[in-house]
């Protein structure tokens, strides 16, 4: 099995981990629309006081994945400990790609740093990144953000990250304290993949094939991690490849949000207990798709307060 979760010569499309969101329906559903090549589980929180470091629901979601798209495992918790353990537990439940979250700007679970949080302490993380390593026999890799405070922090982290012996980096440039605020600096990725021979995956606002085209030629990264943009436009690896037109009228991108919404739908269903929980979690997919064009119809699927109403707002969305 390779180190890293792509094989081809052009740039890697990565489905990113998103907290709520990128379960196992979710995953489905867009590997089979849209074929990312390779898509992230959610976070899975290491428990830092359990001797089941990870949580048997997220044991299920590792071991239930199955086909050709390759599953990497995000952990994100505190802790060598409990950290390296968690990876070995990954790596039995037949993980072969497990990344750590340095990225998450809420990075405090309880007692200890986690995501972001981490980046404060160069000297401890340079430890936990060597004990992970040492850890597992399967690819390692790390989703981060360029520092905590300070974005120029990436080029005193990079020799940790390469000494560590990390297979590839996903780098979001902003700071922790920045959160989501501002724009992604791909001008500091452009910097980075030019001072490291890590393969370094670009992530952050990428919602548009005519953006992610940009960001490539810009950086030279190796490929680019997809978040919201892919919730916004499910097709969105595909107009990256070149298989689809990179953009279409507003007409059409209605129907296809409705389709791609229709076809979750039922996996949530089955995912899911009860009509109450399904429309709960297929809310919290439709907040992320900032598209304007889309907001009317959007607010009134997230105001029904029951599934025959969002049913018939989504087949209403559905017309052309």
């Amino acid at each position: 099995m390779s180190a890293l979760p792509w094989s081809g010569s052009g740039p890697v499309l990565m489905l990113a981990p998103m907290q709520g969101l990128t379960n196992r329906a979710l995953r489905a559903c867009l590997i089979e629309r849209a074929a990312p090549d390779t898509v992230f589980t959610e976070f899975v929180r290491v428990q830092a006081r359990s001797r089941k470091r990870i949580p048997r629901a997220d044991l299920r979601d590792i071991t239930a994945h199955t086909g050709p798209v390759p599953l990497v495992v995000q952990l994100i918790g505190h802790g060598v400990d409990a950290l390296t353990e968690a990876a070995r537990v990954a790596e039995a439940a037949g993980a072969y790609f497990i990344n750590l979250n340095l990225g998450c700007p809420y990075g405090r679970m309880t007692t200890g740093a986690t995501g972001g949080e981490l980046l404060r302490d160069p000297a401890a993380l340079a430890v936990l990144l060597r004990a992970l390593r040492s850890a597992v026999t399967v690819s390692f890799s790390i989703k981060c953000r360029a520092g905590y405070a300070d974005p120029r922090k990436i080029f005193e982290l990079l020799p940790i990250y390469e000494d560590a012996g990390v297979d590839f980096l996903i780098l979001h440039p902003r700071t922790v304290e920045q959160q989501y605020a501002g724009e992604a600096d791909h001008a500091l990725t452009a910097a980075v993949v030019e001072r490291t021979g890590l393969p370094v995956i670009a992530n952050g606002d990428i919602c548009t094939a005519e953006q992610g085209h940009h960001v490539l030629k810009q950086t030279a990264a190796a490929g680019l991690m997809l978040g919201r943009g892919a919730l916004a436009d499910p097709l969105l690896f595909r107009r990256l490849r070149g298989e689809l037109p990179a953009t279409v009228d507003a007409l059409r991108r209605r129907r296809e949000v409705g389709e791609f919404l229709e076809d979750l739908l039922p996996r949530y269903q089955e995912l899911f207990c009860g009509d109450r929980q399904v429309l709960m979690k297929i809310k919290d997919v439709l907040n992320f798709i900032p598209d304007e064009s889309l907001q009317s119809d959007l607010k009134r699927m997230k105001r029904a307060k029951d599934m025959v109403t969002f049913q018939e707002e989504l087949q209403r969305m559905k017309q052309v």
